[in-house]
């Protein structure tokens, strides 16, 4: 049987907390001894700045023994898009993107105002998760994003931002997802 593929952590704008989905699929491999669990640092969580985001990514991604799945939320989407545009990244197996923002709609912090739209194809395997009524995205712009990227994308219905606030807890369907990605790559 094989070992699970190494994860890198890539939340929102101030993290994710203890409720949130990401942590909660962390804790979860954490007790079940699974280390390969890296989450990304910046040190602009508040002030988001994509330079200190995509720097953080590589730091993560670099640690990892193998190359990683990347699991992004909101803000960290708009982050591994700038990440996969930079030719000299370490590698990735692949991204599962749930949430994007759209930076052009009025809900998008202005403390993120750096960060811009996925202009490139990712390179490798993605997966765009789309909520159908996402407040910070409408679902027209987050398929322009997937197929920007180059992405496949899973339409997971009204689960609005796909966090804390949308009553998932672990989302439990959001796992299985991961988990037919991860067997794809």
């Amino acid at each position: 049987m094989r070992r699970p593929r190494p994860w890198v952590i890539v939340p929102g704008i101030w993290n994710s907390g203890p409720d949130h989905w990401q942590s909660r699929w962390q804790a979860e491999r954490d007790a079940a001894g699974v280390d390969e669990v890296v989450r990304i640092e910046p040190a602009s969580w508040s002030d988001p700045e994509p330079g200190d985001w995509v720097a953080a990514i590589s730091r993560a991604v670099a640690v990892c023994a193998e190359p990683p799945v990347l699991i992004a939320h909101s803000l960290g989407v708009l982050a591994v898009a700038h990440w996969l545009r930079d030719g000299s990244r370490p590698a990735a197996a692949g991204a599962f993107l749930v949430a994007p923002p759209d930076p052009a709609a009025p809900g998008f912090p202005a403390a993120a105002a750096g960060f811009t739209a996925p202009a490139a194809r990712s390179g490798l395997p993605t997966r765009l998760v789309v909520s159908d009524d996402d407040p910070y995205c409408s679902v027209d712009r987050a398929v322009g994003f997937a197929a920007t990227l180059g992405s496949g994308v899973l339409r997971v219905g009204a689960l609005g931002h796909v966090n804390v606030d949308s009553g998932i807890g672990e989302w439990v369907a959001g796992r299985a997802l991961l988990d037919d990605f991860e067997r794809s790559l």
